[in-house]
C-alpha cells in the first residue's frame, strides 16, 4: 500500500475526530497565519489538504472566494459540513493531490496549507505546485509541524510520529523549509517558530490507537535518552506520559 492510499484510509476513518481536534481546531498558529496574510476581501484562495476545513473557515469570511482541496473524500465531507455548518457560502470543495493540482497556472492569489506537508510523500512537488497556481505576487501561507536542526532530535520526532500514524510521511528541519521554497522561486517574507504541546492520550486517541501500539509507542519514549526527554520537555508521572512539547512553523512567502 503507497503512503497515499495510507493517507486516505488513516484520515478516512479518522475525519471527525480532526474537526474536533483541539490542536487542528483551536491552535494559536492559525490566528497568526490569518494575520499574516495581506488581504483586501477580492482575493481568491486555495486552502491545499484542507483537513477538517479549519484554515478554509477561517479565511471564507475574508475573502472572495475559496477553494478546499483533499486528497479525501470522508475529509471534504467533514470540512463541508463544518464550513457550511458555519453560514459559509463561498467556498467550494474538490477532491485532489496536493502534489498534483487539478487547477489552472496562475489561479489563485493565497494559497494555504497547513498541518499537511509532513504527510506529503514529495514535499518538492507540492511546493513546485504551489508555485504554479499562484499568482505574481501571490501569498503562500504554511504552517507544519517541524523538528530541530539537531539529527537525534530530528529522528525521535518523526520516528514517534510514523509510529502513531502509519501516514506521517516526515516532518521538515526549519532550515529545509526555507531552503527548499526560496530554491522553488518563491521568497520567504516572515516566519515564526511556536511550540505545541502534545497531551499523549488525546495525540493516541486521535489515530485511535490499538492499546498494545500505545504501550509500543509509550516504551519507545520512555526509553529515549535524558537528552531528548529534557529536549521535547515530556512530562512522565509513574511511567505514564502526560505531554511532551514540539514546534512548528508558520511563514509567508510570495510569488514573484
Amino acid at each position: 500500500m503507497d503512503i497515499k492510499k495510507d493517507i486516505q484510509e488513516q484520515f478516512g476513518k479518522n475525519a471527525a475526530s480532526y474537526v474536533s481536534s483541539p490542536i487542528h481546531k483551536d491552535g494559536k498558529d492559525l490566528v497568526k497565519m490569518v494575520g499574516m496574510a495581506d488581504i483586501n476581501g477580492q482575493e481568491v484562495l486555495l486552502d491545499i489538504a484542507t483537513g477538517g476545513g479549519h484554515t478554509a473557515n477561517s479565511f471564507a469570511s475574508l475573502v472572495k472566494k475559496v477553494t478546499a482541496v483533499d486528497l479525501t473524500k470522508e475529509m471534504l465531507a467533514a470540512a463541508k459540513n463544518f464550513i457550511k455548518g458555519n453560514g459559509h457560502l463561498n467556498v467550494e470543495f474538490v477532491q485532489g493531490d496536493a502534489e498534483q493540482l487539478p487547477f489552472s497556472d496562475v489561479s489563485f492569489d493565497i494559497v494555504t496549507c497547513r498541518i499537511a506537508p509532513h504527510h506529503f510523500p514529495n514535499v518538492d512537488l507540492f511546493i513546485k505546485e504551489v508555485y504554479r497556481v499562484l499568482k505574481s505576487e501571490g501569498q503562500f501561507l504554511l504552517n507544519d509541524n517541524v523538528v530541530p536542526e539537531k539529527q537525534e532530535f530530528d529522528q525521535f520526532y518523526n520516528t514517534i510520529e510514523k509510529m502513531r500514524d502509519y501516514s506521517h510521511f516526515r516532518a521538515w528541519k526549519k532550515s529545509e523549509w526555507i531552503q527548499k521554497l526560496e530554491y522553488s522561486g518563491l521568497e520567504i517574507f516572515e516566519w515564526h517558530r511556536f511550540e505545541k504541546t502534545f497531551h499523549f492520550n488525546p495525540w493516541c486517541s486521535n489515530m485511535k490507537l490499538s492499546e498494545p501500539e500505545k504501550n509500543h509507542l509509550t516504551r519507545y519514549i520512555l526509553e529515549s535518552s535524558q537528552e531528548i526527554k529534557d529536549k521535547f520537555r515530556m512530562v512522565i508521572e509513574n511511567e505514564k506520559i502526560i505531554y511532551f512539547v514540539g514546534e512548528a512553523i508558520v511563514l509567508k512567502a510570495i510569488k514573484r
